[in-house]
């Protein structure tokens, strides 16, 4: 008998929520039997796990659930596994070039923090010496007349 699980199951091994299993199988990315009065019990089958699994690894890879899908469909076909790895490549590369291109934007936006920060601290450093240097004025305090009575 081949090994089933119910969406409790996947939901706790993954730690995703029940909604998220839901939401991927609207996408097409699993396909549970049914079961139980009018199909409400969702029967998820070890196809359905592996799908699961490698649809969390794309999505670490930052690829979106439609590219997650394509290449996922591609390996249930029963062809010849050169065009699939071929097609993971290409994705696999204009994801990497976007990190990259984020990588690189990022690092200029740390460089100019670095910069801001820099500037700030010296910005205090001078208001700290200025302030040291200042003669104190003493504070003239008013005269209180007294009151006659």
């Amino acid at each position: 008998m081949a090994t089933t699980y119910s969406i409790s199951d996947l939901a706790r091994e993954f730690d995703l929520t029940t909604r998220a299993i839901r939401f991927y199988e609207d996408m097409g990315l699993l396909q549970p039997e049914r079961s139980g009065p009018g199909g409400r019990n969702r029967v998820y089958s070890h196809r359905d796990r592996t799908r699961l699994k490698l649809t969390l690894r794309a999505k670490r890879l930052g690829l979106s659930l439609t590219e997650a899908k394509d290449l996922i469909d591609m390996y249930d076909s029963p062809r010849d596994t050169g065009p699939q790895l071929q097609k993971f490549l290409v994705v696999l590369a204009e994801h990497r070039q976007q990190l990259e291109a984020q990588m690189a934007e990022l690092e200029a936006n740390l460089d100019e923090v670095k910069v801001h920060e820099k500037e700030a601290r010296n910005l205090l450093a001078k208001q700290a010496v200025a302030h040291v240097a200042k003669p104190v004025k003493a504070i003239k305090t008013p005269k209180v007349s007294k009151a006659r009575p």
